[in-house]
């Protein structure tokens, strides 16, 4: 019988994607979806590259895979979060050097909640147990997941800033180059150069130098409206792995990860709380303009 839990997020997957898709095409067309795709057409590729590299972690067995070894699912969750925080970062106010840096702090949020919660779903295993460093989620995880979405963001950004054909066709095909690129030289760094007994201190003060550059710089978030999905994309992510929790049972031996998952989501709603307020503004107006009596 299929698992549950694998069908289930990959179907979430595939409605986010077809989100993401329909916000590329009206925003952008073509060109747009390009990048979106590029996204997913990255995450796969990096997922695979780092199994050769580092064998360091094993997938479960999901409906559909990428040469046995990588769920399409899991491309298309970086493809579309990478998006999203892409979009939310684009709307603030702050250097374009540190968007970037704003876009792997954003998709941490998302993994702090969800790595811990999706090896005990059997999603993936690291082969260390349940009780290694961060809830069985080896700390060097975590410098990835920054530099994953550092280093695409860079070379999208980089690359298809002139906005020439050449740049809007060719760039997200370079992004995707320096991204893989980006995420082998970062896995090989925390790996074979840091010792082991200083990867973590690495992994927390290299993100606290992160968080501290953005704040630095004083960003004005949310300084345009968003479109829903920049909102949808985190919150689905984080209900999904916090209802799969608490179903599954996973909390009971780990009740202080029921607690961060509880404060990622909230952590999320509060970025995102301007667009919330938005979505349910235009909501109640909507139903206002349904129930208000005919004049006459």
């Amino acid at each position: 019988m299929p698992n549950a839990y694998f069908l289930s997020f990959d179907l979430l997957m595939l409605v986010l994607l077809a989100l993401c898709a329909r916000h590329a095409w009206q925003a952008g067309g073509a060109a747009r979806l390009w990048q979106l795709l590029a996204g997913v057409i990255f995450g796969l590729l990096l997922e695979w590259a780092t199994i050769q590299q580092l064998h360091a972690y094993s997938y479960g067995r999901f409906a559909l895979m990428l040469g046995g070894e990588v769920p399409v699912a899991i491309g298309i969750g970086w493809g579309v979060i990478i998006y999203s925080v892409r979009l939310f970062s684009d709307a603030a106010a702050m250097p374009g050097w540190a968007r970037p840096m704003l876009d792997g702090l954003l998709a941490l949020n998302i993994d702090l909640a969800m790595d811990a919660i999706a090896i005990r779903l059997g999603f993936w295993d690291w082969g260390q147990g349940m009780n290694y460093e961060y809830f069985g989620v080896p700390y060097p995880n975590f410098w990835a997941w920054f530099w994953v979405v550092f280093s695409f963001s860079v070379g999208m950004r980089w690359l298809t800033r002139s906005g020439s054909w050449s740049s809007a066709w060719v760039g997200p095909l370079g992004a995707i180059v320096v991204g893989v690129v980006g995420v082998l030289a970062t896995n090989r760094l925390i790996t074979a150069g840091v010792p082991d007994g200083m990867q973590s201190e690495v992994v927390w003060g290299t993100l606290l130098v992160a968080l501290f550059l953005v704040r630095a710089v004083r960003p004005r978030l949310n300084r345009t409206e968003l479109p829903a999905l920049v909102f949808w994309v985190p919150f689905a992510i984080h209900v999904y792995y916090l209802a799969a929790g608490l179903l599954s049972g996973v909390f009971a031996p780990a009740p202080f990860l029921l607690l961060v998952s509880l404060a990622m989501l909230a952590l999320a709603l509060w970025l995102h709380g301007p667009t919330l307020r938005r979505m349910m503004g235009e909501n109640a107006s909507q139903a206002d303009a349904v129930t208000a009596p005919p004049h006459g």
